[in-house]
């Protein structure tokens, strides 16, 4: 079977969003244009991640450049907060994903790859069957791949830190979450703190 590619070329939305309460959300990365919508999940880890790797990449774009490059400096004001597309179905879940700039094309290149049990008796037979995953095979795991502007990546990375962010606040000793019945601090010698 020949492999999935979700390929979204300067889509009308690209945002990370979550379903659910905090400390029970589940993270989705949605691409959409037209009537077609693909959404994939991920962990709150990977959206971080990939949001602050995609400011990076942006701004050292915009370094080796000397700004010619069609990246705003910070994301538009206008960052889209609405919630992801209903129903959300969810098309894989996430294990690798990749970044890349293409500068002929002035555009940001994401990858999202299905995420891959693989069977490997050795550390070099772990190491072959990773390699074989990064190359772009026919028969390859389900991908998704956006292709953005500069000014679609600034606004996915802010709303993707700002999706991240507003989960549990954290605890003032720990910095672990705390969950609205509060949590057991470890700063507290296992006392429990409230919220």
């Amino acid at each position: 079977m020949s492999r999935q590619v979700f390929l979204y070329d300067h889509p009308e939305r690209f945002v990370a969003g979550t379903v659910g309460l905090p400390g029970r959300r589940s993270f989705f990365l949605q691409a959409s244009a037209g009537s077609r919508v693909t959404s994939v999940g991920l962990e709150k880890t990977q959206v971080a991640a990939l949001a602050e790797r995609m400011d990076e990449l942006l701004d050292e774009v915009v370094r080796r450049t000397g700004g010619s490059a069609h990246v705003p400096a910070v994301a538009p004001s206008d960052t889209d907060t609405a919630p992801l597309d209903t129903p959300i179905e969810e098309e894989f879940r996430v294990g690798t994903m990749a970044l890349a700039w293409d500068s002929d094309e002035q555009l940001m290149i994401v990858e999202a790859q299905a995420l891959v049990e693989l069977d490997a008796e050795s550390e070099e037979d772990l190491a072959e069957a990773e390699e074989r995953l990064l190359q772009d095979e026919e028969n390859g795991p389900p991908m998704l791949r956006v292709r953005l502007t500069g000014a679609q990546a600034r606004a996915f990375a802010k709303r993707a830190l700002d999706v991240v962010n507003a989960g549990r606040p954290p605890c003032p000793l720990c910095s672990l979450p705390l969950d609205p019945e509060g949590h057991v601090c470890p700063r507290q010698n296992g006392y429990r703190r409230g919220a």
